[in-house]
């Protein structure tokens, strides 16, 4: 069975896990999925990896469909994905609704789970929102960065601490078994990313790359996009 390969930022792993198996059995493809932080996903591209299907936020595709790395018209938006707050299953749920309780829950968090304040979108805005509450130095070692979001909730899920916190996009807590979402961050934090899949210029098979990306973003599948965290864009 040949090989269909996707790029993808963490945030689609849940919608692209749940639509494999359909989608391999009606291809006869094998879809190859490489999920990661936003960054380190277009770094990946660029270095030359193979990719048929690239799911980034919507300006990092459209700035790759300006420089010749994804084919023109292709591109889908999913969805919108916010950022959230996660504690561990079954943890007591902590007041974040704006910047006075949002402080206090991190304050009283013994770890912060977040994933890379370099390469991903949710850490990056995480470090910003904990400079801006003034704790990024007050709560530097309790700090806990991850490669990404999956891997960030994935440790806090097995960390024996039932103090840890969490925050990443909504679409990484709700797949992670062993944490829970608390709450979206509070307005004046929000972080809305759009999500959007394309078809990558040297894709090995463009045109089953295009049906994925149309089912993945198709109508039919609304309901369970809502159900893995992607608003409507």
């Amino acid at each position: 069975m040949q090989n269909m390969y996707l790029l993808s930022g963490g945030a689609a792993q849940g919608l692209v896990r749940t639509m494999q198996p359909a989608f391999e059995a009606d291809n006869g493809l094998a879809l190859n999925c490489t999920f990661n932080a936003v960054g380190a996903i277009q770094q990946k591209l660029v270095d030359g990896a193979p990719c048929d299907v690239l799911i980034l936020t919507r300006p990092l595709i459209d700035g790759l469909t300006r420089s010749g790395m994804v084919t023109s018209g292709t591109a889908r938006d999913l969805g919108t994905v916010k950022t959230g707050i996660a504690v561990k299953t079954g943890a007591p749920h902590p007041a974040v609704h704006d910047s006075d309780s949002l402080r206090a829950a991190f304050r009283a968090a013994s770890a912060i789970y977040f994933p890379d304040p370099q390469l991903a979108t949710a850490g990056i805005h995480v470090m910003k929102v904990l400079t801006a509450l003034g704790l990024a130095d007050e709560l530097a070692d309790r700090l806990r960065p991850y490669p990404n979001g999956n891997t960030a909730m994935k440790a806090m899920a097995e960390c024996p601490d039932p103090h840890a916190i969490g925050s990443t996009q909504v679409t990484e807590i709700l797949i992670t078994p062993g944490v829970e979402l608390v709450a979206d961050l509070p307005k004046e934090f929000e972080l809305a990313t759009v999500y959007t899949a394309a078809v990558c210029t040297r894709a090995n098979h463009a045109q089953a790359a295009q049906d994925f990306i149309a089912a993945l973003a198709g109508d039919a599948q609304a309901e369970l996009r809502a159900q893995r965290g992607f608003l409507p864009a």
